[in-house]
């Protein structure tokens, strides 16, 4: 006999994080269109954007979202000591 699945069970989050591809000092992008440091979940960001770059001794790295979707919010402030991997922003898959 098959087991039937409880509700809440299987699980499809449409959520994913942008991580840091490197450690050094976070800084979210920001332009007159879009302020990425104060974003919401009307940001549209599309996959390959960079949101921030990541600061280290002679160097600055972007930091770009492997998805395409809305942010939800930055999950690392300006300013900031990340390390690598660490989830800088959060967004729902578009």
């Amino acid at each position: 006999m098959d087991a039937v699945p409880v509700p809440g069970e299987v699980l499809a989050v449409p959520e994913r994080v942008i991580v840091a591809p490197v450690v050094g000092v976070f800084r979210p992008l920001s332009d007159t269109d879009v302020d990425l440091s104060e974003a919401g979940d009307s940001t549209l960001i599309a996959a390959g954007q960079a949101i921030g770059t990541v600061e280290g001794p002679g160097s600055s790295t972007p930091v770009r979202s492997p998805f395409g979707g809305f942010l939800i919010g930055m999950l690392a402030r300006g300013g900031e000591r990340v390390r690598e991997g660490q989830p800088v922003a959060w967004l729902r898959l578009a």
